[in-house]
């Protein structure tokens, strides 16, 4: 059959049952930014290694261990962690306002007597929008098998000096440039006991009114053998979950009829992780997990979650647990224990400058648009409308224009997207709205854009 032929059959296939819509768009609108490369280039896998060493080195970083040695115990090492980060705002002419964030807990399950609870925060000020936040934590406590043992030696060389370790390397590097937004380094600590720590500073964020967009919570990001046999040092993973646990009853009523079951703030923080490792690291790819955190545990990001803020956990692909939780031992050849020899340093600096990417990208951006709906019920396209960022008077919202994106209900992520200038609205033509889901994001003058906003269901025009 000749190609002429072949094309008369086919022009004939379409006249008789009717064009097929395509799917196929044009790329996803995207511009690179070559500061990203450099915050990407600047991360050090050496000092990375010498910061975990230095925590290790405290011997234990336990809750309930030692406060008053400066040189063994978490008192120790949160007041190490708090020198550093005042080294690092001398270097950046003071750009960091180092302070401490404590609560007292007693009678808890695991903290069954008064101890203060010390986490270390660092804040970098916007320029333009100081009131919106990103943040990135660590957890600095360690632990043994027996949850409650605070003096034997609990290196926590991966769980979690690693994510300690990152947050201050992405102030380092960080600190050499200047954002639209806020960034938050935050070294929790009570982790291990019952998410103490976070509880206390995601607390403060919420009665001090911060317009926290994201946070970015790193709990073991340096090892690459797992117990499974796999060595991966190529991934990485973020849980998030599907919907906020402060939606209402009429949310999630409405939601059953509208769909947006993976569609939550925090799912919308993965794709936005997912969407930087695909435009800057060919060398890793984040695997979403459509979970809160792994099956049946707990991590940091939790109570920035559970008062309602954008929050995942980064970690490594493959664990290890002979390396987690263990008393220091060797048992019928193997080695047990979370020690430093278990941690690949280049890996762990990948996943520190994916961090460092992240919240660069997100603080350059402005922030989200506001009132976004959606409607279109049985109509022949979706119409999408929203508002301006809502910031305090005076500020510069910092938005060239606003990009809509769509995607079919069962895609993982935003895969078709076009840019729509300075408009508050825009129709999907030819789209119908029970094949697809919806979303907008602002877009700053160099690029960089918020996380997309899920729509709400508009009433019908």
């Amino acid at each position: 059959m000749n190609t002429d032929h072949l094309a008369r059959i086919l022009a004939l296939a379409l006249v008789v049952f009717g064009a097929v819509p395509t799917l196929a768009q044009p790329p996803i609108p995207g511009q690179e930014d070559p500061r990203i490369y450099r915050i990407i280039e600047a991360v050090s896998a050496q000092r990375l290694r010498a910061d975990v060493q230095t925590l290790v080195d405290f011997g234990t970083r336990h809750t309930l261990s030692e406060t008053a040695s400066d040189t063994v115990g978490i008192g120790a090492a949160r007041r190490w962690i708090e020198a550093e980060f005042r080294r690092i705002s001398a270097e950046c002419g003071g750009c960091l306002e180092v302070t401490t964030v404590s609560e007292v807990f007693t009678g808890e399950r695991r903290i069954p007597d008064a101890t203060e609870v010390v986490n270390v925060v660092a804040i970098q000020r916007g320029t333009v929008d100081p009131g919106r936040y990103v943040l990135m934590s660590g957890d600095i406590d360690s632990r043994v098998s027996d949850v409650m043992n605070a003096t034997d030696p609990a290196p926590g060389a991966n769980d979690n000096a690693t994510g300690v370790a990152g947050v201050l390397e992405a102030a380092r590097v960080l600190s050499q440039y200047k954002f639209r937004g806020s960034i938050v380094y935050a070294a929790l600590s009570g982790e291990e006991q019952g998410l103490f720590g976070g509880r206390t500073v995601a607390a403060k964020a919420k009665a001090e009114g911060w317009r926290l967009q994201a946070v970015l919570n790193n709990d073991m990001i340096g090892n690459i053998h797992g117990i499974d046999g796999v060595i991966d040092n190529t991934s990485v993973r973020v849980f998030s979950d599907g919907t906020p646990p402060t939606e209402t009853e009429e949310e999630r009523r409405r939601r059953r009829f509208t769909g947006g079951e993976v569609d939550g703030i925090s799912r919308q923080l993965a794709r936005y992780i997912d969407t930087i490792a695909e435009r800057y690291f060919p060398t890793l790819d984040v695997m979403m997990i459509y979970r809160l955190d792994r099956f049946g545990r707990g991590g940091h990001h939790t109570p920035f979650a559970d008062q309602g803020f954008p929050a995942v956990r980064l970690m490594e692909t493959h664990e290890h647990y002979d390396r987690q939780h263990q008393d220091l031992r060797v048992e019928n050849g193997i080695h047990y224990g979370d020690t430093i020899d278990g941690i690949d340093f280049p890996y762990c600096a990948k996943v520190t400058a994916l961090n460092a990417a992240t919240l660069a990208a997100l603080a350059w951006a402005p922030a989200p648009p506001t009132q976004v709906e959606i409607r279109g019920a049985v109509e022949p396209a979706a119409q999408l409308s929203w508002q301006p960022p809502e910031l305090p008077d005076g500020q510069d919202a910092g938005v060239a224009g606003y990009r809509v994106y769509w995607r079919l209900t069962t895609s993982p992520t935003w895969d078709h997207a076009t840019d729509v200038g300075r408009a508050l609205e825009h129709t999907f033509e030819g789209r119908v709205i029970d094949n697809y889901f919806f979303g907008v994001a602002s877009v700053s003058p160099e690029g960089h854009e918020s996380p997309v906003v899920f729509p709400v269901p508009g009433r019908r025009r």
